[in-house]
């Protein structure tokens, strides 16, 4: 992807190439090359000389030489330029030309694709003398996503130029690489010049490179202002999210996972049905009490059964939301069977883009294989239109606040998670406890409730350092002192009054229920 967004023309949608003004001839299937007469049989593999070059015009590189003297003049067509000099320096050679990219998600990379262990590739060196560069680079600094784990970042190089040697399945191409800013919007324009005997095989390498660039290597599709984009970050975010960790209601949990599983497993009772192959679902409710984890989990429950995810975050773009719409379900269609996720979309579809969202989700096009997932905070913001109506989003599933038996549920997942702590007693009852104490709380506000009252206890054990008595005893005397007067502790069990987390965590969540208050 280019440092800086590259506003994908209209040409490169889905949709460009059924436009009047946009008719391509298809080229035929090229011939796989058949031995010429009396030649040994060795038709599984090609090979070229890249420093035999019988028809150079002058002892050094005539590309190289080219390509220099038109980079400091002016431009017309760097295509046209090098594709001339290519064939009077490769006469007995075929030409073709392959764009590294069009667009964001399209084009043909073939170097990443032979760093992913496919080809191989080796650099052509001059040898001549010329005192010009065989290649021109820039050498990138790249900084760390997160500088926290000490992490000094990474180097990178961009090539402008470059020429190789690249063998693949047995066959052997020279490949030049040429970054070429033509027009008065200078974008990089990166471009292929692939020289191989038969073009045949040119295809086939084509084909292949240009399927693994589309494809997702550990990664989600992610929209994001204005195109399509591949998250790492994302895909390790969920590969980490299991239903067996999502609390809810058993019947719940149950249906959510059946639905999705048996949609990926029912094409053909759709179609014998005669009705559309798609499906939507809304999930609502307060915040944090589970619909982002359960999306989460849907997630890998559906990798690992190759089922592509596609996250929009938001239809903002250089372009308007109207076009954003059409990239998101033109990309939907493309990936189907697929899981197309709209987080908090009383945000993204809005009164002016309603209509023209509509008409995507059940208009001309058809939307076999697209299951929609929608999730808002406020369903009461929604159009009628949108939660309302079956064929759209088919069903609603609620997200309340935990009752006991999910919060008791909750606090054990946090003994769990706190078990090898040895400094933290945390027996089962006092799950129960905090269960009880934190009616009307969201899980959001039951972890906080944990995460602040674990803070507060590590706080003031590396407050008293050296002169604390290492004793667990000590801090709970400490606690209960702070916390006089604003708890009434007389129904406090006797043996939970000694444990540091409990004494702590009712402080945290009486602070927590005042805020609820002030804001309801």
């Amino acid at each position: 992807m280019p440092p800086f967004p590259m506003p994908p023309h209209d040409i490169w949608s889905q949709d460009a190439f059924q436009h009047p003004s946009y008719n391509p001839t298809p080229i035929p299937r090229r011939p796989h090359p058949q031995p010429q007469p009396g030649a040994s049989n060795s038709s599984s593999s090609t090979r070229v000389n890249a420093n035999s070059r019988s028809s150079e015009p002058g002892p050094s590189d005539a590309v190289t030489k080219e390509f220099f003297k038109h980079s400091s003049a002016k431009r017309v067509n760097t295509d046209a330029l090098i594709s001339k000099a290519l064939k009077e320096q490769y006469p007995h050679l075929e030409l073709v030309v392959v764009p590294e990219s069009l667009g964001y998600g399209n084009g043909c990379n073939l170097l990443a694709y032979a760093q992913g262990g496919h080809a191989t590739f080796e650099v052509i060196d001059d040898k001549d003398g010329n005192n010009l560069p065989s290649s021109l680079e820039w050498l990138l600094y790249l900084p760390p996503s997160r500088r926290m784990d000490g992490n000094l970042g990474g180097l990178a190089t961009i090539t402008n130029f470059g020429k190789y040697l690249y063998k693949w399945q047995g066959h052997e191409f020279i490949v030049y690489l040429v970054d070429g800013r033509d027009g008065v919007m200078p974008y990089p324009i990166k471009n292929y010049y692939v020289l191989a005997p038969q073009t045949y095989h040119v295809d086939q390498l084509v084909l292949a490179a240009g399927k693994w660039s589309s494809d997702l290597h550990e990664e989600v599709w992610v929209f994001d202002q204005g195109y399509w984009q591949k998250s790492h970050e994302l895909f390790k975010s969920f590969r980490d999210a299991s239903w067996e960790n999502v609390i809810l209601d058993a019947d719940m949990k149950k249906a959510l996972i059946e639905d999705h599983l048996s949609f990926y497993n029912s094409k053909e009772t759709y179609q014998n049905l005669k009705v559309p192959w798609k499906r939507g679902l809304i999930y609502y409710g307060p915040p944090g009490n589970g619909k982002t984890i359960s999306i989460k989990a849907t997630m890998n429950m559906l990798f690992q059964k190759d089922i592509t995810t596609l996250y929009v975050r938001t239809l903002a773009s250089f372009m308007g939301p109207e076009y954003s719409i059409q990239q998101i379900f033109g990309k939907a269609r493309e990936y189907a069977p697929c899981y197309l996720v709209l987080e908090d979309l009383d945000t993204i579809v809005t009164d002016e883009v309603r209509s023209y969202f509509l008409n995507e989700m059940d208009g001309l096009k058809a939307n076999d294989g697209i299951f929609i997932i929608g999730s808002t905070n406020h369903l009461d913001r929604l159009d009628p239109g949108i939660s309302k109506r079956p064929s759209r989003f088919d069903r609603k599933y609620l997200f309340p606040d935990p009752n006991l038996e999910q919060r008791i549920a909750y606090c054990h997942f946090w003994q769990n998670k706190l078990k090898s702590n040895k400094e933290i007693d945390f027996p089962d009852q006092l799950c129960e406890a905090i269960a009880k104490i934190t009616d009307k709380f969201s899980f959001a506000y039951i972890q906080e409730a944990f995460v602040a009252a674990l803070l507060a206890i590590a706080r003031r054990s590396d407050h008293r350092g050296s002169r604390k008595r290492d004793s667990v005893e000590a801090l709970t005397e400490q606690l209960e002192d702070d916390w006089l007067g604003i708890v009434d502790d007389a129904e406090d069990d006797g043996d939970l009054k000694k444990l540091t987390l409990w004494v702590e965590i009712k402080k945290q969540i009486e602070i927590l229920r005042d805020g609820m208050e002030e804001k309801n």
